[in-house]
């Protein structure tokens, strides 16, 4: 019940922000839209931005802006009074790492859908795979909210903003093989970003939209397995942060 109380609240506070909320969702919307009609004026021999192999990509690409959304709303109640009646209530670290995340999955869900809309509208076959692949989106969703909050819980509000709005982006539109093939460009580059979880999230996504489903697991235990491990870090830290502010 406790949770599920604070998990409510968080929901208001983001539902209060719409113009926000509507970015978050709306905007890898635009990406999709802008590179399709890059792809309408390339040569068909060309596939550089094709459907079927864009749309995934920027599925992902789309759950960095939750990490924003998280982050700041755990750094803005750390930035109040609001976080230490918190930590004076009964509610755990891991209650409260909980009941942050858990608004977030539903709104992650909702830009992924949206995403596949217009996508459809834009070449995309609908088809019973769409279903696993928002399936798979979730572990890549909780990867993204884990960031946030990870990074909520050791900045504050404008370095959250530096961090999971421009670095975090980035990171994710050059490792995680979106625009590009990793392979084209090799060496290093493509080491490091087969080590880090951005390219694995868009691989597995990519591999259940088309049915592929032997080539999923691969890919997304690495997703899962980034994604417990900032939890459980993420949970220490702000566990951390209770113990000194109570102390």
């Amino acid at each position: 019940m406790r949770i599920r109380a604070f998990a409510s609240r968080n929901l208001k506070e983001i539902i209060r922000d719409p113009l926000t909320l509507f970015f978050g969702i709306g905007f890898p919307v635009v990406l999709l839209l802008l590179l399709t009609a890059i792809q309408s004026n390339i040569p068909d021999s060309v596939s550089l931005f094709k459907i079927e192999s864009l749309t995934p990509g920027i599925a992902v690409f789309g759950l960095s802006f939750i990490s924003l959304f998280s982050g700041l709303l755990i750094a803005k109640d750390r930035s109040t009074s609001f976080l230490i009646r918190l930590f004076a209530s009964p509610l755990t670290a891991t209650d409260c790492i909980v009941g942050y995340t858990l608004p977030l999955i539903p709104m992650s869900i909702a830009q992924s859908i949206v995403t596949f809309i217009v996508a459809a509208f834009l070449g995309l076959s609908i088809n019973i795979h769409l279903l696993m692949t928002l399936v798979v989106l979730i572990p890549a969703a909780l990867l993204y909210i884990a960031i946030g909050l990870l990074a909520g819980s050791l900045l504050n509000d404008k370095q959250v903003g530096g961090i999971c709005g421009a670095l975090l982006t980035n990171l994710s539109a050059w490792l995680s093989g979106t625009w590009f093939d990793l392979k084209l460009v090799g060496g290093v580059f493509e080491k490091i970003a087969n080590i880090l979880p951005f390219s694995h999230a868009v691989e597995a996504t990519r591999a259940a939209i088309i049915g592929d489903y032997s080539g999923i697991l691969k890919h997304l235990w690495w997703v899962i397995g980034y994604a417990i491990l900032l939890f459980v870090i993420a949970v220490f830290v702000f566990n951390k942060k209770m113990s000194s502010d109570k102390a």
